[in-house]
């Protein structure tokens, strides 16, 4: 689904015991970031997190942002 910027994130999720594993992945860079939660958390709420952490971590490597 795309993000603010029109690109492509790819998100996965791997229950961990009492937690859940959500990676953002981004289509066009590959740039994969991850989030942990607890395992009764709304997924919508972890992948919004992990696709905010994503776009932040991309805006830095581009010299966008701080």
């Amino acid at each position: 689904m795309p993000d603010s910027s029109g690109r492509t994130v790819y998100f996965e999720h791997r229950p961990l015991g009492a937690y859940v594993r959500v990676a953002a992945i981004c289509a066009e860079t590959g740039m994969e970031v991850v989030v942990m939660g607890p395992v009764n958390a709304a997924l919508h709420d972890l992948e919004r997190l992990a696709r905010r952490k994503l776009e932040r971590r991309l805006a830095q490597d581009t010299g966008e942002g701080a």
